[in-house]
């Protein structure tokens, strides 16, 4: 139980990064500071808007 919540974990991260990433770049272009762990709740809220948005639509008829 413990290796598979820490496998989840570590997968998350590594998914969030890109998003979270681009976000310290832009937010510290603007003179914020922030590092990883200040800009990751960020992060997770825009991968969860782009991979919703990304997501393909069924349409049943």
């Amino acid at each position: 139980m413990l290796r598979v919540l820490l496998s989840a974990i570590a997968i998350f991260l590594i998914a969030t990064f890109p998003a979270t990433w681009l976000l310290m770049l832009f937010l510290g272009n603007l003179g914020l500071g922030l590092g990883y762990w200040g800009t990751l709740p960020l992060g997770i809220l825009v991968s969860a808007l782009l991979s919703g948005v990304s997501a393909p639509t069924f349409v049943v008829r």
